[in-house]
């Protein structure tokens, strides 16, 4: 994990002139995903610092890596740093892998191993058993015996999910399950608590942090919920195989790694089994039609009942491509709901399992009040003890 420099050691006051790389200026800005045009507004004299011929003032400085979500240190270097992810990368375009992390994704993938290592920590205090599940598979398996495994272990079972009204519902279902489960599911659209910086779910839709006390699945709540479903899915084989690693995929892609394209199948697999589909499908003229009526059938969204259809061969790449598009314009032109209650989103983004093991831990002394807020994202006891609540633990 990369340690961030927050002391800086500057000759004078914070109004006076200071001697910053203008390649260190370019770096932390491109990084950020800024054109120079986009910051002149606020900052009228950047074009002048990355060309060397004026200094910024340390003031100015700590403004700029403030908006460019910089570390101060890392602007007083001798040259740009190399920032890698921390965890394997499984993402592509067109089967070419993707470079360059953001600063959202690498702060984001931080506090999930900050948050996993905490609670390793807690599980080994509290003698708590490890999940055999994790690692439970390999790639030599048969993809619906795993997806079968992984519905019972999860009680997501066709006949549970037809109990449910909708798929939201089973989505919600299947986030708790696999929370209950002893797998820490945190789903987020942005950076820990900062609603200014919303993740983007074209750079990554979830990833997985396999372990055997603490696996943690990250999901990109920017996402349309029906994306999410396969994503949960597809992170959880991941944790089934005991891999570790970053995603981008959707229900219609066909990945050319080989972990990646067993996680695909095996997602789909959990979600709508093709025997399943085969024997519910109805060959009519309507396939818009038929489509809602599956999807209204396994509690999965459109996306994943397209994909299930081309598998099951009622339905040619290219058909399948266009469907697709059409449906995920649609579900992305649907407004998404705002407020709701504070305690189930904050509860939502940091695991129920976790929070409640972390509340519980604070109450009893065992952990600080300080690393607690930290951890959980927000700094007001009033906020701390109304989630204990919510949670029933407080």
């Amino acid at each position: 994990m990369i340690c961030y420099l927050h002391s800086v050691n500057v000759i004078g006051g914070r109004n006076d002139a200071i001697e910053v790389k203008p390649e260190l200026l370019r770096w932390a800005r491109e990084r950020a995903g800024f054109a120079i045009q986009e910051l002149a507004k606020d900052y009228p004299q950047l074009p002048a610092w990355e060309r060397g011929v004026i200094k910024p003032t340390l003031k100015q400085i700590e403004r700029f890596a403030h908006k460019v979500n910089a570390p101060l240190g890392y602007l007083f270097l001798q040259e740009p740093p190399v920032e890698q992810l921390p965890i394997p990368d499984f993402r592509t375009i067109r089967n070419r892998y993707i470079g360059h992390p953001s600063p959202d994704l690498l702060e984001t993938i931080y506090i999930c191993q900050q948050r996993q290592e905490w609670y390793r920590d807690y599980a080994q205090s509290m003698r708590e058993t490890t999940c055999s599940f994790v690692g439970a598979a390999d790639l030599a398996n048969d993809v619906e015996t795993v997806a079968t495994r992984i519905r019972h272990a999860l009680d997501f079972d066709l006949d549970a999910r037809r109990q449910l009204r909708t798929w939201v519902e089973a989505l919600r279902r299947f986030i708790e399950q696999a929370d209950s489960s002893g797998v820490l599911v945190m789903v987020n659209g942005v950076v820990g608590s900062n609603t200014h910086r919303k993740l983007d779910p074209d750079e990554f839709r979830g990833f997985a942090l396999s372990d055997k006390l603490a696996p943690l699945i990250f999901i990109n709540g920017s996402e349309t919920k029906s994306t999410q479903m396969f994503t949960l899915a597809h992170e959880l084989a991941h944790i089934w195989l005991g891999e570790t690693g970053l995603s981008d995929l959707e229900p219609v892609c066909s990945p050319s790694n080989r972990v990646e394209k067993w996680c695909n199948r095996v997602a789909a697999e959990i979600l709508v089994p093709l025997i399943a589909l085969r024997e519910e499908y109805r060959e009519t003229g309507d396939l818009t039609g038929e489509v809602s009526r599956l999807a209204r059938t396994f509690k999965v969204s459109a996306l994943v009942i397209l994909r299930r259809i081309q598998d099951a061969g009622h339905l040619a790449q290219d058909e399948l491509r266009t469907f697709y598009q059409k449906e995920l314009e649609r579900l992305q032109a649907i407004p998404k709901g705002s407020g709701g209650n504070f305690y189930l989103t904050q509860a939502a983004r940091v695991s129920k399992r976790f929070a409640r093991a972390l509340i519980a831990s604070t109450l009893k002394g065992q952990t600080l009040h300080r690393d607690a807020f930290r951890l959980l994202g927000f700094s007001k006891l009033t906020t701390f003890r109304e989630l204990g609540n919510s949670l029933g633990v407080v």
